[in-house]
């Protein structure tokens, strides 16, 4: 009989219902010290009006909906219990902790869906989704998230593990039972089936871009010098007055970030401190911290004014930015047109005037366009695609790891070399496979997955 285990369910703080999570043997017996009548009163998958009571003094806590799933029908195949309570701190907390006082203890995280994946109620994938749908920012990669969640991705995995095990069997069988190599014939059957595996394992793995985008958009850096406008863009860009936004030069002195979408795509705006050299300790570390922040954008947006003149500085931070994926932005357009600025700048920077954007934070002229111009560059006809998308960088690598195996163990083939050699890749292959579903895993990679989950779940 495993443990009890008991969480609060819900995001913490005040709330219409907080919902607490008890899993594991004792779950009737701890419910029973708590409620005003016994177990036996209680319907699997009904939803019952009980009055939960502190059990020594007897003293009414709340009135609460209490739900039991037996086992192995369950969430996690044992018996759950959910305790929803109204959503007040001090009530949740007080009702974790009468379940800690009857022997049960706190969830670590993720273990709930650890033990639907022992009990055989979710593979690995499909446990990650839940987390993956919890944490997702857009529409798009909630969709992805309950397309893994429904067992698509193990569903387009299976045939492929499937084809490799018969290839396996193949070559176990020609290793036991036959003396000489295996026939040309069946040997070319062998190497055009694992030819057309690793093409399907590459497809799958070729989405990953384009699901990446979706599950984690792209770091957005604003750099320029000092009041060139970039915190009136980032404004602009959000469509909020979240940043300070003055005449003086240097008003922002550490960067902000905030997150919007385009298009669905998550982007994670930053906007750094004016670039410029000073002698302010503070707005020096600013300075320095937009520096970094730059190195490991996605995209980095120069800002310039078209109001103002050209300055060295302006070509010192273009410059500093050429080896970066970068857009030059022009603001302030309602001022000054940049047409009129041509020969005096444009001589000067190193891309075509064609691919300037100009706009204007105080009339919103052109932020559309820039809004475009920040994803089009990342985006892929994947990402607007209805087919499902690797999301997650743990499944493109074993993905990627057993295409290299596989690969390696057609060029064995080739060199004719015996069908022990051969097997090693393919196992291999196999083996990763299995790691992306967790049909073969470890107890460490189990810990380092599910540390990322919510306590209650």
């Amino acid at each position: 009989m495993s443990d009890t285990i008991v969480a609060l369910a819900t995001p913490t703080g005040r709330s219409g219902i907080g919902v607490v999570r008890l899993s594991g043997g004792e779950t009737l017996s701890i419910i029973r010290r708590l409620i005003d009548d016994d177990e036996k009163s209680l319907v699997q998958r009904f939803a019952h009006l009980r009055t939960i009571r502190e059990p020594d003094s007897n003293e009414v806590i709340d009135e609460t909906i209490v739900t039991w799933f037996k086992a192995p029908h369950s969430f996690t195949g044992e018996d759950v219990i959910e305790i929803a309570c109204h959503g007040a701190p001090v009530v949740l907390r007080r009702v974790i902790d009468i379940c800690l006082r009857l022997n049960a203890r706190m969830a670590e995280p993720g273990e709930f869906s650890l033990r639907a994946l022992a009990n055989g109620r979710m593979n690995l994938a499909e446990a990650e989704a839940i987390r993956d749908l919890i944490d997702a920012q857009t529409v798009a990669s909630a969709r992805q998230a309950v397309r893994q969640l429904r067992g698509e991705f193990s569903h387009e995995l299976q045939p492929i593990k499937d084809d490799l095990l018969d290839v396996i069997v193949v070559l176990e069988s020609a290793l036991e039972f036959v003396e000489d190599d295996l026939p040309e014939t069946q040997s070319e059957s062998v190497r055009i089936k694992l030819k057309r595996i690793v093409g399907d394992v590459e497809k799958i793995a070729g989405t990953f871009q384009a699901g990446k985008l979706i599950r984690e958009g792209l770091r957005v850096a604003l750099v320029g010098r000092p009041n060139v406008g970039k915190s009136s863009l980032f404004n602009a860009l959000l469509g909020t007055d979240r940043a300070i936004v003055t005449e003086i030069a240097g008003t922002t002195r550490d960067q902000i970030l905030e997150r919007f979408t385009i298009d669905d795509i998550p982007v994670s705006l930053i906007d750094t401190a004016g670039l410029r050299e000073t002698s302010d300790t503070v707005e020096s570390i600013g300075v320095e911290r937009s520096r970094r922040t730059m190195a490991d954008a996605d995209l980095v947006l120069v800002l310039l004014d078209a109001s103002d003149s050209f300055t060295a500085e302006d070509l010192e931070i273009v410059e500093s930015v050429e080896e970066l994926e970068y857009k030059i932005v022009f603001n302030k357009i309602d001022i000054s047109s940049i047409d009129n600025l041509h020969d005096k700048i444009f001589a000067k920077l190193p891309i075509p005037y064609s691919e300037f954007i100009k706009v204007s934070a105080k009339t919103g002229e052109g932020i559309d366009i820039l809004k475009r111009a920040i994803v089009d560059p990342f985006r892929s006809e994947d990402v607007s695609s209805n087919g499902f998308l690797i999301t997650d960088a743990r499944h493109f690598d074993l993905l990627v790891r057993a295409g290299a195996e596989i690969t390696h163990s057609i060029e064995l083939l080739d060199q004719r070399r015996s069908e022990e050699i051969v097997l090693i890749g393919l196992h291999n292959a196999l083996r990763y496979l299995g790691e992306i579903t967790g049909e073969t895993t470890t107890e460490d990679m189990l810990t380092r997955i599910f540390s990322t989950f919510c306590i209650g779940k």
